[in-house]
């Protein structure tokens, strides 16, 4: 009587078990989903934000990067003392003017002394040096003071405040101290923006909510209410699963427990 009974009750909780087990295998996991987005864009898309226009530069993986021109930009340069720069193709020497406050420094022609000897074919391929001077050799005899024969170097000067043409730009002074010259232009420039999956992206002033329904599309919702409605689905069913879980778990188990007491001796 004591087996059947065991029988009975083991038989209910596998049952229980079994039926909680394929609500789970058959429910349908909620997912976030947008009908109308803002935007829904794809790899080389362009879109406008207020007076910004932006470039969806990828989409993979769910994740995705922005891209837009920034007509007005600012860039700074520092140009160190005594350093060598190049502008406009050539190498310089920036010079500061001497004094505890300067404001003003020189650009200072490099000259190329390796090429104009390889270049001369009456000249030795390096210097030579006797009492302190250096010379160059001539025709294998004749010494030339490198002063004179190698051309005076280029200078330019400028102040604070003064322009010069920097990489094809117009760049302003803006400061000079004793250690280095501080330059200034603008100019275009190209920023990037990564957006990922459900997070929050600023475009502008605007903010943005950034969904991949699949890996080539990207979509941009302000429906910020709709989106946390659906999150909380998705909290409410995975609390269900995993209650419909423990269900599965607590019946299989009592019903393997009742069949090894079922069959425990008898004491009477």
């Amino acid at each position: 009587m004591q087996r059947r009974a065991a029988a009975i009750y083991v038989a209910l909780f596998i049952v229980i078990g079994a039926a909680s087990y394929s609500l789970i295998a058959t429910a349908q996991t909620p997912t976030v989903e947008f009908d109308n987005p803002e935007y829904e864009l794809a790899q080389g898309d362009q879109f406008q934000v207020g007076d910004q226009t932006y470039t969806v530069s990828s989409v993979s993986d769910g994740s995705g990067e922005l891209q837009y021109t920034e007509e007005s930009a600012e860039y700074t340069v520092t140009w160190e003392n005594d350093s060598t720069q190049t502008v406009d193709g050539e190498e310089w020497r920036v010079l500061v003017a001497d004094g505890d406050e300067p404001t003003e420094f020189t650009l200072r022609e490099e000259i190329n002394e390796t090429a104009i000897l390889l270049d001369d074919p009456d000249a030795s391929e390096e210097t030579v040096e006797q009492n302190g001077t250096r010379y160059v050799v001539l025709n294998d005899s004749e010494l030339v003071p490198a002063a004179e024969y190698f051309p005076e170097p280029e200078t330019q000067s400028y102040a604070e405040g003064e322009t010069i043409q920097y990489e094809g730009n117009a760049t302003t002074v803006d400061s000079v101290t004793a250690d280095a010259v501080q330059l200034s232009w603008t100019g275009p420039r190209t920023n990037a923006i990564s957006v990922g999956d459900e997070a929050n992206v600023t475009l502008g002033d605007q903010t943005y909510l950034a969904h991949f329904p699949d890996d080539s599309t990207m979509q941009l919702t302000q429906n910020f209410e709709n989106y946390n409605s659906q999150i909380d689905d998705i909290d409410r069913f995975q609390t269900h699963i995993n209650g419909l879980w423990g269900i599965s778990i607590v019946s299989f188990l009592t019903a393997v427990f009742m069949i090894g007491f079922a069959y425990l001796p008898s004491r009477y």
